[in-house]
């Protein structure tokens, strides 16, 4: 009876070991067919830096910003987000070492870099968008300088201090970018505060690529607050 007894939990042991090799190499496959196989369902997540600011203020990239400064007027970029949201922490090397030149512009429109959030992107989200560390934050700033260079970035820059709700931008994407591209954003807010534009894409990114191409194709996004404070730089 004894022998019965142990022979049966081995088995079960040998089953649970065999179910979850099963498991952790379906996840390293797929892991690795993420790191591999370029996004085209992806998430741009551009920040209202002096909204951030507001409550990060203690960070680098936030003390002693000018109005003059791009960040106190543009929108800057927090990341590009292959989806779904759980296509995360792909293998690949895990620095970022940028070319100069292309390492100048991310600072330029992702002033967070001066804290290593290109790191935290990377590491998260850009190993599993397909293209190197080049290519990933290249495609991330030609979207971002896009963005800044529509109506949405004028009607926001024309309207700090005041509120805006999800319909006027949503009607600033329309305007730039086509009908229907609004419904593709979702804004989100804090302390009434606008503080960042999640906007889904859909398609292959490349320095030509339109964007209107890309949202035309998007899901429609959920969620998100209705109206918020543009904030104006400084404390």
């Amino acid at each position: 009876m004894m022998k019965k007894k142990i022979l049966f939990f081995l088995l079960l042991a040998f089953l649970a070991s065999a179910v979850a090799f099963q498991f952790g190499s379906h996840e390293k496959r797929t892991k690795q067919q993420f790191a591999t196989k370029l996004s085209t369902d992806n998430l741009l997540a551009i920040s209202w830096q002096n909204a951030f600011c507001q409550m990060h203020q203690r960070k680098r990239e936030c003390r002693n910003v000018k109005p003059s400064h791009y960040s106190a007027s543009h929108f800057t970029l927090h990341g590009l987000w292959p989806q779904p949201r759980n296509k995360q922490n792909c293998r690949g090397k895990r620095k970022v070492f940028l070319d100069k030149a292309l390492y100048g512009e991310l600072l330029e429109v992702m002033p967070a870099a001066k804290s290593g959030l290109q790191n935290h992107e990377w590491k998260k989200h850009g190993t599993c968008y397909g293209k190197d560390q080049n290519g990933y934050f290249k495609d991330a700033i030609y979207l971002t300088k896009k963005i800044n260079h529509s109506v949405v970035r004028d009607l926001f820059n024309k309207n700090i201090g005041k509120t805006l709700t999800k319909e006027q931008i949503g009607r600033a994407f329309d305007k730039s970018f086509g009908r229907g591209a609004g419904r593709k954003v979702k804004m989100m807010c804090s302390k009434g505060l606008i503080t960042e534009l999640q906007i889904n894409l859909k398609g292959k990114i490349d320095s030509g690529v339109s964007i209107s191409d890309l949202l035309k194709n998007a899901r429609n996004a959920k969620g998100g607050c209705r109206k918020g404070k543009v904030d104006a730089v400084g404390f």
